[in-house]
């Protein structure tokens, strides 16, 4: 289990690299760059708010992006207090390291003891890779130049997807992917840079009002009910 949880930590704590580059070829500073990577911690929504801000977004509309995008790790915080039962002291820590990684590896295991093993070595192989390779992504972009020459400025959408993409798993969620596409693309020609990524958020509520609907049953008429015949006792 911990080959395990080191190896998710290695994969996905080596891609804070592009993520410096990233960033840095947005415009942020290397102390900007860093201080996402060691306060916000959330892969997708720090590329959401640097891909908007490279782009020419208005920094409210990149932090509201990075905000839905992060507002899950909520969600996976209520399922883990729940089975961590960590003391209230470590809490606030633990809660840095809610992400969709850490949830996962923690989710998998069989007792309490293992779930909080596999969510510490998770998390911190993953925060700490992280963080360095950021560091390390964004010294070097200036080394490397324009990130567009390099094709680096793909580097940032493409771990974005990256990120996202073991998250589309189900009919529902493949639903929501290609009408949140639809909704960017109609919307990029038409609205600042920053804001199609808002109303992308809306495909989830919009497919799940549908599929709800879809699945309510209706109401069947009852069948008549065959008369009861009386006894000729």
């Amino acid at each position: 289990m911990v080959r395990d949880a080191l190896a998710v930590g290695v994969a996905v704590g080596l891609s804070g690299f592009a993520f410096g580059v990233t960033s840095a070829g947005a415009g942020l500073t290397v102390a900007q760059t860093c201080a996402l990577s060691l306060l916000v911690f959330s892969g997708a929504s720090q590329f959401a708010l640097v891909s908007a801000l490279g782009a020419g977004g208005s920094p409210f509309a990149a932090a509201a992006g990075a905000f839905f995008l992060g507002a899950r790790n909520a969600f996976y915080g209520l399922r883990l207090s729940q089975l961590l039962r960590f003391p209230r002291a470590l809490r606030p820590f633990a809660a840095q390291w809610v992400i969709d990684e850490t949830s996962a590896v923690t989710l998998a295991q069989p007792d309490r003891r293992s779930a909080r093993l596999g969510f510490t070595v998770t998390g911190a192989s993953i925060y700490l890779l992280w963080n360095l390779t950021t560091l390390l992504g964004a010294l070097g972009a200036s080394a490397l130049g324009d990130p567009a020459g390099w094709g680096l400025d793909a580097a940032g959408p493409a771990v974005f997807l990256a990120l996202l993409a073991p998250m589309v798993k189900g009919r529902r969620e493949r639903m929501v992917a290609g009408l949140a596409v639809i909704f960017a693309l109609v919307c990029l020609p038409l609205l600042p840079a920053g804001v199609p990524v808002l109303v992308a958020a809306l495909a989830a509520p919009v497919v799940l009002a549908a599929t709800r609907g879809a699945r309510s049953p209706r109401s069947a008429p009852t069948a008549p009910t065959a008369p009861t015949r009386k006894s000729d006792r």
